[in-house]
């Protein structure tokens, strides 16, 4: 038989609109719904993160489980064939934008604490505790340190999309914003002025030569460009004296802003051997971001990378709750970032992933999650609760 309740609370979650820096309404319903299902504490957090605690009747390890409830826009609605708001079930599919990123892993990872609490009658080892966390989609973890001050975790288990695999490591990433400037003039007269966007160009070849770093798991620290413009914009017969590129940049574990920043700074002292007049620069991007509380998030966009060794105890201890609750889970590593760069690529935190649903579905028309990995991931939240908290 279907798991109704779960199904359920994943769709009011996907009923309630919430995209980065406006989850309030899912907010405050996962507060009610944690307070109903009796998690003893419950508060939401200075950005708007909703934290609950479960605390067993024996000293032992805090277990934190973290699910994002921010989403990203619906462009188009007219694109989709089903509401992206409804929560609608058709067959073993269940749609709506969010479901897959990621509020099935929030609901699964919400009752998941809750019926490990009440069929374990409390006697466990620890504290669990349960965030969900805001501002993923825009600062992939930087929330999370509000939340890490509080819960004070031992170890972490993120509930981004796995397919159910359990994920060691992740490439981090950061933003790299690279400028040049030159000097305006009116384009009928262009030798009077420097262009900026010439100089880029020249650059920009200069840093696709750079050879990635690599690493045996996680793969390349690749460099790209992602946009691209220039001042004054438009151009309206004036020659553009600033031109600004922003580009990605995968990290890998141990990685710091200056060893990123240094081969691309390398990189425009070799152009400028060649491009005398050449005026460039290059920064890690700095972004900010209101909260629904009314905080703002700022932060540079430098988002580090992690993994943990296969014989870690947290990877031995997860794998074993898995099996089990019948789950065979291979391991792997996401290829995207997750707030998992805050809690160990950042503070050092012991952190696995483990969710629901396929990676490829994330910021997709047509959104779903199939029913049958929404229901294995609770269950499987479940095992692995009671291997951590055994004591």
């Amino acid at each position: 038989m279907r798991d109704e309740e779960l199904i359920g609370l994943c769709r009011e979650l996907i009923r309630r609109p919430s995209v980065s820096g406006e989850e309030r309404a899912v907010a405050e319903f996962l507060r009610d719904t944690m307070a109903s299902l009796g998690y003893p504490q419950v508060e939401i957090d200075r950005h708007g993160s909703v934290l609950g605690w479960i605390p067993g009747c024996r000293p032992g390890k805090t277990v934190l489980m973290d699910g994002h409830i921010d989403t990203v826009p619906v462009e188009d609605p007219g694109l989709w064939t089903h509401d992206p708001f409804a929560g609608e079930v058709e067959g073993e599919r269940l749609y709506g934008r969010g479901a897959s990123d990621m509020k099935g892993g929030v609901a699964a990872m919400v009752l998941a604490a809750a019926r490990f609490a009440k069929d374990s009658g409390g006697d466990f080892a620890g504290t669990i505790c349960v965030s969900c966390s805001v501002q993923e989609e825009r600062f992939e973890g930087v929330a999370c340190r509000e939340i890490a001050r509080l819960a004070r975790p031992d170890y972490v288990i993120i509930g981004e999309a796995t397919s159910t695999t359990l994920k060691i490591g992740q490439r981090g990433r950061a933003e790299v914003t690279v400028e040049t400037r030159g000097r305006s003039c009116h384009s009928s007269n262009p030798e009077k002025g420097i262009n900026a966007v010439y100089h880029m160009a020249e650059l920009i070849g200069e840093l696709r030569r750079l050879p990635p770093p690599e690493h045996p798991l996680l793969g390349q620290g690749i460099l790209e460009l992602t946009d691209i413009i220039s001042a004054p914009y438009p151009g309206a017969s004036v020659v553009p004296g600033l031109c600004r590129a922003t580009f990605d940049r995968r990290l890998l574990p141990g990685e710091t802003a200056e060893s990123v920043l240094g081969p691309i700074r390398a990189a425009i002292a070799r152009v400028k051997e060649r491009v005398p007049e050449l005026e460039a620069a290059a920064e890690l991007t700095r972004g900010s971001s209101g909260c629904w509380t009314g905080d703002t998030l700022e932060a540079e966009r430098f988002f580090p990378a992690w993994v943990l060794p296969e014989d870690h105890q947290l990877v031995c201890a997860a794998l074993a709750g898995l099996r089990a609750a019948g789950i065979d889970a291979p391991l792997s590593h996401y290829a995207f970032c997750t707030n998992a760069s805050s809690f160990c690529g950042e503070l050092g935190i012991p952190t696995v992933g483990f969710g629901p649903s396929l990676e490829s579905l994330a910021h997709v028309t047509d959104e779903y999650i199939e029913i049958g990995q929404l229901e294995r991931a609770c269950r499987g939240y479940q095992g692995i609760l009671r291997a951590l908290t055994a004591g």
